[in-house]
């Protein structure tokens, strides 16, 4: 994968005169609507920093991306971001979300509501990369109304305004964390969403993780990877993923 420019927005300008082209498709910045494109440095804030948050955000950090983690009890991930480096930072949820252009949600599925309830405003317009699963014995009721409407539905219920992707919710962080840029062929991420530039944006946040994005479908087909779905849990390369969901390559 070629190297990305990456360009502080309003303050700083790229010169092409060395003879060099830069060009929109090839050097990505920022969209129109203000968020970071696909390939640039992104600033992303976590929301649940535990053994899927912590995973996730660290390859991202690693991979180049300011990482704000957050949780309920910041003061404990102090050792995660000494671990990590300069490029991550831990404090409180709307920190996270005030901090960053992309917002990764790894919680129990439970906790979506109160979520979407207290922070609903602040996430609105974002990307939001939803790796939350619902399971009865943990999340109760909720789990009722994921298995009736879906889960990609249902998050966007709790979380409206956002523009919302599913994504790394298949794999155990042990997986995440010991198969990370592995030699090909990589492991697939199935992901969904309804926008599009939303989940181009996540297939590269996928990539820069260390695995190969998989594009499932819009949020109602997220249920055929959500807990107890055909994709769930299948720790196999893009090609066999889309041969397991009939997926057109």
């Amino acid at each position: 994968m070629s190297e990305h420019v990456t360009v502080d927005r309003g303050r700083r300008t790229l010169l092409c005169a060395a003879g060099v082209l830069i060009l929109q498709g090839v050097f990505p910045v920022t969209t129109a609507s203000g968020q970071a494109a696909p390939g640039s440095k992104t600033k992303i804030g976590i929301i649940g920093s535990g053994h899927i948050g912590g995973t996730v955000g660290g390859l991202w950090a690693k991979a180049g991306h300011p990482v704000f983690f957050s949780s309920r009890h910041p003061e404990q991930l102090q050792d995660l971001v000494a671990h990590l480096g300069s490029l991550a930072q831990a404090g409180t949820v709307d920190q996270a979300i005030a901090s960053s252009d992309i917002v990764f949600i790894a919680v129990p599925y439970g906790a979506l509501p109160q979520i979407g309830k207290e922070y609903g405003k602040a996430l609105t317009g974002k990307i939001v990369l939803d790796a939350t699963n619902a399971m009865a014995k943990r999340d109760g009721a909720i789990a009722d109304e994921v298995g009736s409407n879906g889960i990609g539905v249902t998050s966007q219920k709790y979380l409206p305004g956002t523009r919302l992707v599913r994504a790394f919710n298949t794999l155990s962080y042990k997986i995440l964390e010991s198969e990370a840029n592995r030699a090909a062929p990589r492991l697939a991420v199935p992901i969904a969403g309804d926008d599009q530039e939303a989940v181009a944006v996540a297939a590269t946040l996928v990539q820069d993780a260390g695995f190969d994005p998989v594009k499932v479908g819009k949020l109602a087909d997220a249920s055929r990877f959500q807990f107890g779905g055909p994709g769930f849990g299948q720790n196999v390369s893009a090609v066999e993923l889309r041969q397991k969901l009939s997926l057109t390559p």
